[in-house]
C-alpha cells in the first residue's frame, strides 16, 4: 500500500480485496508475523487478493468472501512484490466456510483455511492467540488492523504491509449498516478520523492487546469509517472444533 490514508474502510461486500488500509504507516517489517497475504484465483478465473493470519501451524483466519477456485498463502512477506528469504508459500487445501455465512447480509462472515502443509514457526513467521469465547471488546478502545490493500479509493493496493489503529466503536455508530449485528460483528473506526481498512485489507485481524478480535468485513464502499469486523469470539468453538477435526 502507498501511504495509509485510512485502514478503516473495510472490504466492499460484493468481493475479496475489496478493503484496503487507508490512514495508516508502513509497519517495521516482520514485526506482524502473524500476518498472511492470500493470492486468489477466482471462480471466473481472474486474480484477487485478500489478508488473513495464522491462528495454527496448518491454518490461516480469513474472511469467507474471500472465498476462490484456488488460494496460495505468503507468510513472513512485508514486500509482496520481492521474494524475501523470510516469506513461506503454501498453496490451501482445503476452504472451509462457515455453513451459515450469507454473502446478502454479510453475516458469518468467517473462513479457514487448511494449508496444505504445516508452516515452520520462525521470528518472521509465528501464530497470534484467539479471544475467549465470552471476550468482548468495549467502545472506545484502540486496536489496530493491517493489511496490503488499498491506501485510498483512487489508489492502487500495498505492496508492502500497512497498518493503522483504529477506535472500537459503540453499535449505534454502525447503524447505517441494515443487518449489523453487535453479537456477531464489531464496529470499528471513528466517522471524524479517515482511517479504515479498505480494497485488499479483507480477511485481515483486528488486534486488540496482541489478541485478534476481529477479521475485516465489509464497509462503505468509498472507503469511509466507521467499518465492521467480523466479532471473533463469537466462533470460537467453531474454529476449535475445525483444528481439531473434530
Amino acid at each position: 500500500m502507498q501511504a495509509l490514508l485510512f485502514l478503516m474502510a473495510l472490504l466492499l461486500p460484493s468481493r475479496a480485496g475489496a478493503e484496503e488500509i487507508i490512514g495508516g504507516v508502513e509497519a517495521r517489517p516482520h514485526s506482524r508475523p502473524y500476518m498472511a497475504h492470500l493470492k486468489i484465483i477466482t471462480d471466473r478465473g481472474s486474480e484477487d487478493r485478500c489478508g488473513g493470519f495464522l491462528i495454527a501451524p496448518q491454518f490461516v483466519l480469513t474472511a469467507a468472501h474471500c472465498k476462490g477456485r484456488e488460494i496460495t498463502v505468503t507468510l513472513g512477506a512485508h514486500d509482496v512484490s520481492k521474494s524475501e528469504s523470510t516469506q513461506q508459500r503454501i498453496k490451501v487445501e482445503k476452504q472451509i466456510i462457515h455453513k451459515n455465512y450469507n454473502v446478502s447480509f454479510n453475516l458469518y462472515d468467517i473462513m479457514l483455511l487448511k494449508l496444505e502443509e504445516k508452516a515452520e514457526l520462525t521470528p518472521a513467521v509465528d501464530v497470534i492467540p484467539l479471544p475467549g469465547p465470552s471476550d468482548f471488546i468495549d467502545p472506545g478502545k484502540m486496536c489496530w488492523t493491517a493489511g496490503w490493500g488499498k491506501t485510498g479509493e483512487k489508489e492502487p493496493t500495498s505492496e508492502t504491509l500497512r497498518e493503522v489503529e483504529l477506535r472500537i466503536m459503540d453499535k449505534e455508530a454502525c447503524k447505517m449498516y441494515k443487518h449489523y449485528d453487535y453479537n456477531f460483528q464489531v464496529c470499528v473506526g471513528s466517522s471524524t478520523k479517515l482511517k479504515t481498512a479498505y480494497m485488499g485489507d479483507s480477511g485481515g485481524p483486528l488486534l486488540c492487546a496482541g489478541v485478534a478480535h476481529g477479521i475485516v468485513s465489509y464497509g462503505d464502499s468509498h472507503g469511509k469509517p466507521p467499518a465492521v469486523f467480523t466479532r471473533i469470539s463469537a466462533y470460537v468453538p467453531w474454529i476449535k472444533t475445525v483444528i481439531n477435526g473434530k
